[in-house]
């Protein structure tokens, strides 16, 4: 059975710093490559980085370049949302994603239906 689970979501003022995890099972997640979304509300889910296979590349919408940053673990089958100085248009429930078997480098990977599996989505409120 394939888990994907975030967390480390909550409620920060504008300018804070969270870090979300997204602990994963049932899959080979050392070769997937792994996304993170969001949706606001009102709006469609958005691709807003990814990393892959290796954790060597990654890519960002341009938004949060320079402030999220993605990493991954593959001994503990996890992997991170870095999100600094967040401001009220981070406002969404972030989702992980995982694009298994997929070895290219990340900007490879941004449409929704390039992945597989999801998790279920951990709230992010930025708000003063």
């Amino acid at each position: 059975q394939v888990q994907l689970v975030e967390s480390g979501g909550g409620f920060v003022q504008p300018g804070g710093s969270l870090r979300l995890s997204c602990a994963t099972s049932g899959y080979t997640f050392s070769t997937a490559a792994m996304g993170w979304f969001r949706q606001a509300p009102g709006k469609e889910r958005e691709f807003v980085g990814g990393i892959n296979w290796r954790g060597t590349s990654t890519h960002y919408i341009d938004s949060v370049k320079g402030r999220f940053t993605i990493s991954r673990d593959n001994a503990k089958n996890t992997v991170y949302l870095q999100m600094n100085s967040l401001n009220p248009d981070d406002t969404a429930v972030y989702y992980c994603a995982a694009a298994t078997n997929r070895f290219y480098d990340a900007p490879a990977y941004t449409r929704r239906a390039d992945y597989h599996y999801w998790g279920q989505g951990t709230q992010v409120t930025v708000s003063s």
